[in-house]
């Protein structure tokens, strides 16, 4: 017996007799082990070994075509209590939940393994950390969970006989869409997922652990748990900045998390480590100030786009120990492929699906005959990226000086700009917006509201989440990150992109540092504060004083209309906003009112 805690023991006694398996593994986190089940999911075509010379360790595996993304309509929060849920959330009463899940779940492991997966979400031991139990019928999942999360029995030597870790059952019974699932009971430390074997919905330690359990659970112990990157920048004196960002999706999140300095800052010195690139746990630190960790271990990125230009780190990281999920296989040289992966398009694949694929019948503006998945992904270890930070291990994690957030507004938003303090902080990430794009379902150009990055992933009411923002930043008071905004989406009259993104964006990160060092200049506006066109270093590229200016301005018809969005953006929440949102959004709009 690998621990003697009663909790845990109990638990999965009563998950044995529910699930009715045919043998039970724990999961040690070795290598031997590792390889052993490696072998069994190419036997059973769960999963199909790669050209090993070529991707070492990597494996492709195809889900249902059912089953290929996070399904927001079939996830829940149960709370006792549906206002505790909120306005945002699917809800449903825990005992009748617990009832129809278990209901689903019963005797679905017959004729299979139960494996028991001990993970930690943190480097393991670290008082920011946190445990979790998972228990899976699949291979697939304790694969990627041995590179997404840190598994090893130390994890239950850790733990002791302590109450406080997250249960975590994923059955996947039929794969059944009518009868999936995907719920967090946070009141019960719970998560319970039927139905699906596809990444997000199964790697319970994801976005189901680390972020909707982990906002309650961090709400009710006074710290943070956030949708965000956290990346150092390194200057050319070897002082490290660091720097938290939320972004909604198709926004550059990953991009800015690995980003590589244009070859100008390079020459002089200016280097940029990734500490993370989608969750941060923040805690006040000793000395006060906020310190994040990345929970995870890995990448679960999304593979089209991802390519040598658009993102070299992230790419990097798959080459070794990697799962890759719904991406096409090429037979001639035993490797994957994905669209947008090389210029050249391979003439002949095996398509996501696993049928034959010719390169004739790729059309760009369709995705139906995309070779991959549009959703495709990669499970690759941090250790493997180029730029992984020193400090990933760090159990105290690292000193935050700036929270950023972005989206993607063609005209309103300027390139960058930063709130009065924390409260306004705070009110211009609870307004969080992004238009939609060609690539994302319904019409284009519509905007949609994502406070924090954290609309689908928020583990309670999110008016109380607000109003636990407001608190963190009364505990930090003076020492408290200050926080920006940021879009680097903004369009000129013909529609064309008016800043160049990617790399360059280190030197709005240099002004932001600056900001908190109290080192560079900024002119006071209605929105906040915001750079001169002289204040953003524009040497080496194509951009004009003309069009810093451009990017830099705030337009009053803009701004009005804002207000008025925001206005009913915020109805939704009722007497759960905070007052200080409020006041907030009142002061805004009489700002603006004043502009000329």
């Amino acid at each position: 017996m690998y621990t003697e805690n009663k909790t845990v023991l109990e638990w999965i006694d009563e998950m044995k007799k529910l699930l009715d398996p045919d043998d039970v593994i724990w999961i040690d986190g070795s290598d031997e082990q590792r390889d052993s089940l490696r072998k069994q999911g190419c036997a059973t075509g769960e999963m199909i070994e790669l050209n090993q010379e070529r991707l070492p360790g990597g494996y492709l595996h195809r889900t249902a075509v059912n089953d290929v993304a996070r399904v927001e309509d079939r996830t829940f929060i149960c709370t006792r209590n549906k206002d505790d849920a909120g306005p945002t959330n699917n809800w449903c009463d825990p005992e009748e939940m617990y009832a129809r899940l278990y209901s689903i779940a019963k005797g679905s492991y017959k004729g299979r393994t139960l494996y028991i997966i001990p993970y930690s979400m943190g480097p393991v031991g670290s008082p920011a950390s946190k445990i979790g139990i998972e228990i899976t019928d699949s291979i697939y999942v304790v694969l990627n969970m041995l590179i997404m999360t840190r598994v090893s029995l130390k994890v239950l030597e850790v733990l002791g006989d302590s109450d406080d870790w997250v249960r975590g059952l994923h059955a996947k019974v039929n794969v059944d869409p009518q009868n999936r699932y995907i719920c967090q009971f946070p009141e019960d430390n719970t998560i319970i997922s039927v139905n699906s074997a596809y990444g997000g919905n199964v790697l319970l330690g994801k976005k189901c652990f680390s972020l909707r359990i982990a906002s309650w659970q961090a709400k009710q112990e006074g710290w943070m748990a956030e949708h965000m990157l956290i990346v150092g920048v390194q200057n050319p004196e070897g002082e490290i900045r660091y720097i938290c960002g939320a972004f909604p999706s198709a926004c550059g999140k990953t991009n800015l998390a690995m980003l590589i300095p244009p070859e100008i800052y390079l020459q002089k010195g200016w280097k940029v480590w990734t500490v993370g690139d989608d969750i941060a746990w923040m805690h006040i630190g000793k000395d006060g100030r906020l310190y994040a960790i990345n929970p995870e271990n890995g990448f679960f990125g999304v593979a089209p786009g991802t390519n040598e230009k658009s993102n070299p780190n992230a790419l990097a990281s798959t080459r070794q120990g990697s799962i890759f999920t719904n991406v096409a296989y090429d037979p001639a040289d035993g490797t994957v492929w994905w669209e947008d992966l090389t210029k050249e398009v391979p003439e002949e694949l095996i398509d996501w699906t696993g049928k034959p694929w010719h390169r004739e019948q790729y059309d760009k503006n369709d995705k139906s005959t995309c070779a991959a998945n549009p959703n495709s992904r990669f499970t690759a270890p941090a250790v493997n990226c180029p730029c992984l930070s020193s400090e990933f291990e760090n159990p105290e994690g690292v000193p935050i000086s700036a929270i950023i957030f972005g989206g993607r507004r063609a005209k309103r938003a300027p390139l960058v700009y930063q709130s009065f303090d924390w409260t306004n902080g705070v009110f211009v990430g609870s307004t969080m917006a992004s238009e939609t794009t060609a690539a994302a379902a319904g019409a284009v150009g519509v905007t949609r509201r994502d406070p924090m990055a954290m609309l689908p992933f928020c583990g309670y009411n999110m008016g109380d989440y607000f109003a636990h923002w407001l608190e963190m930043g009364r505990k930090l008071g003076d020492k408290a990150p200050k926080i920006f905004n940021v879009n680097w989406f903004r369009r000129g009259e013909d529609g064309s992109y008016l800043w160049p993104g990617f790399g360059e964006n280190l030197r709005v990160l240099n002004w932001i540092i600056g900001r908190c060092e109290g080192t560079a200049q900024a002119v006071e506006t209605a929105i906040g504060y915001i750079p001169s066109a002289n204040d953003i270093d524009i040497e080496g590229i194509d951009v004009t004083k003309d069009t810093m200016k451009e990017l830099l301005s705030i337009d009053k018809d803009e701004w009005t209309s804002e207000v008025a969005e925001i206005k009913e953006h915020y109805q939704k929440f009722g007497d759960r906003l905070p007052a200080e949102l409020k006041q907030e959004l009142f002061d805004l709009e009489k700002r603006v009112s004043n502009m000329e």
